[in-house]
């Protein structure tokens, strides 16, 4: 395992990282091994709002939409 040492890291951020740790019981180190794993892990795709939408219809038994029949034939173009 690799090691980091962080140089002049500034008494209130360590503190702060320290106050963090104790509050998830856990010793430091450990706190800010967690946070460099989770800051350089790959990024999560992220659902978009269609895809959020479908699996909402989905989870209520889906959505069935009636779509009118055309009854108009494309107009032709004029130039005039």
């Amino acid at each position: 395992m690799a090691q980091i040492l962080v140089r002049e890291l500034p008494d209130d951020v360590k503190e702060r990282l320290r106050v963090r740790a104790a509050q998830r019981g856990r010793p430091l180190e450990t706190e800010v091994r967690q946070i460099l794993i989770e800051a350089v892990a790959p990024a999560r795709r992220q659902k978009s709002l269609v895809d959020a939408l479908v699996d909402a219809a989905a989870a209520v038994g889906g959505v069935d939409l009636e779509l009118p029949a055309r009854t108009e034939t494309q107009r032709p173009v004029t130039f005039e």
